[in-house]
């Protein structure tokens, strides 16, 4: 089964994760599909994004049967509302 989830990176205390599309028996950091965008919990300041999430390309693996994680459908619900308010 496919499914859209974090994959860590960044270093020790300052976490930064990437939203892909892996295949659920893949590590966490192993193998992925594609890469939707990314989250930043740490971002701090105007010029650093939180949250970048092609939205377009989520809805599309998710009509093809991919599951989200539970993180990453309160992402996507955070990134829809930031293109409708932009």
């Amino acid at each position: 089964m496919v499914r859209i989830r974090l994959s860590r990176a960044g270093a020790k205390g300052r976490p930064f994760y990437h939203v892909v599309v892996t295949d659920q028996r893949s590590a966490r950091d192993g193998r992925n599909i594609e890469r939707l965008g990314y989250f930043n919990p740490g971002a701090a300041g105007a010029h650093d994004k939180r949250l970048v999430l092609d939205v377009e390309k989520l809805n599309a693996w998710v009509a093809k049967g991919a599951q989200c994680s539970d993180k990453v459908a309160a992402l996507a619900k955070e990134a829809a509302k930031q293109t409708a308010a932009a």
